[in-house]
This record gives structure tokens, C-alpha cells and sequence, in this order.
């Protein structure tokens, strides 16, 4: 492929790629980018290789979403949960600025260098449910709103029962306390003014 042919496939990856997230070797060669070649635009800094079959854009710096959504194509049943699920809801508390992110799954995995060097994270990986429908653990799984389509984030529900798993161990009972405390509570889904009054 000479010059002219591969700044062509620059102007396309660019054009046809979405910034804010980082791609694989896979998305590139649906761009007609093989290994080799990507490792060629990362030598001439086209690319920035972050891990093995990992790049992304120079100066591009993306956000933990991106990055989310990336990991979320690779690891089974990943999501954000318990402190970092309810805090995406609006149930926070002293919730500080560079609190590490907690993500769950479905399997042993070790997060990327990569990515905590950017988003400091954690990963969680128990066994807190026996789905019989395999369906069901998917739809304790949300979107928030205002959050990129698709990022999967642990229902209140599920959020507060991984909370509860590691409390006493990664999370402080007083803390898991208090943002129990500021949870509604699950049986009432509506404001008090549109609730009958219960009888005298």
C-alpha cells in the first residue's frame, strides 16, 4: 500500500470512527486496517497504541464512558454497580471526586492499565444471584438518563444488594448506612400528593 492509499484509510478511520472511546484491531479491520498496518500508524502517530489490539486517536482524550462501553463488549455482564450504580441515580453520599469506580461482572478480570491509569476503578466479581432465565439479569440492568445509550448500569435494586455484599470489607457499614438510609423506600413509586391518604 504506498503513501497516498494509506493516508486514504486514515481520512476514513477518522471520518467513520467515533471520538471518546478507544477501538480494536477488529473495528479496524472492517476498515481494511490489518495488525501490521495499525502498527504502522502507531509508529508514525496516525494511532496511539494503549494495550495489545487496543488503540485509539492521538489527543483524543476520551471519557470513562467510552471506555465503559468498550469493556462492556469484552467482559461478560460488565456494569457499573453498588456505590458508583446508586451515585449515577442520585443516591450519593460523600461521594468524593476521585472515588474509584465500581464495576462488576460476570467473571475474573483484571481492568486494564489503560483504563485505571485514567478512571480510577475496581472490579467486583461474586456470584450474588442464581438467574433461572438467563433474561432476568439483564433487566435488573439500566441506562440512567443523561448517560450514553447502552452503558449498562446496575437498577437501585440490584445496586444496593452489591453495596450490601461489601460492606464490612471494601465499603464501610456506616456508609452503606447512610446511603441505605437515602434510598426511597421500593414500595413507594410516587410523590406523597398523588397517594391517597390511608384511612384514620
Amino acid at each position: 500500500m504506498d503513501g497516498n492509499s494509506r493516508h486514504q484509510v486514515i481520512k476514513r478511520l477518522q471520518a467513520g470512527l467515533p471520538r471518546g472511546a478507544p477501538f480494536d484491531l477488529a473495528t479496524l479491520s472492517q476498515f481494511g486496517v490489518s495488525p501490521q498496518l495499525a502498527a504502522h500508524y502507531a509508529d508514525g502517530g496516525w494511532l496511539v497504541r494503549l494495550a495489545h489490539g487496543v488503540y485509539a486517536f492521538p489527543n483524543d482524550e476520551f471519557g470513562v464512558y467510552g471506555a465503559l462501553k468498550f469493556l462492556q463488549q469484552r467482559v461478560p455482564g460488565l456494569h457499573v454497580g453498588g456505590k458508583s450504580a446508586l451515585a449515577l441515580q442520585g443516591v450519593r453520599h460523600n461521594l468524593g471526586s476521585r472515588e474509584a469506580l465500581v464495576l462488576w461482572g460476570d467473571g475474573r478480570f483484571v481492568l486494564p492499565a489503560w483504563f485505571t491509569s485514567r478512571f480510577p476503578a475496581r472490579y467486583v466479581h461474586a456470584r450474588l444471584f442464581d438467574w433461572p432465565d438467563t433474561a432476568l439479569a439483564g433487566k435488573t440492568l439500566t441506562t440512567p438518563p443523561g448517560l450514553p445509550e447502552d452503558l449498562r448500569v446496575a437498577a437501585s435494586e440490584r445496586a444496593v444488594l452489591e453495596l450490601l455484599y461489601e460492606a464490612g470489607v471494601k465499603q464501610s457499614l456506616e456508609e452503606a448506612r447512610n446511603i441505605f438510609d437515602g434510598l426511597r423506600s421500593p414500595a413507594r413509586t410516587c410523590s406523597d400528593n398523588c397517594c391517597p391518604a390511608a384511612p384514620a
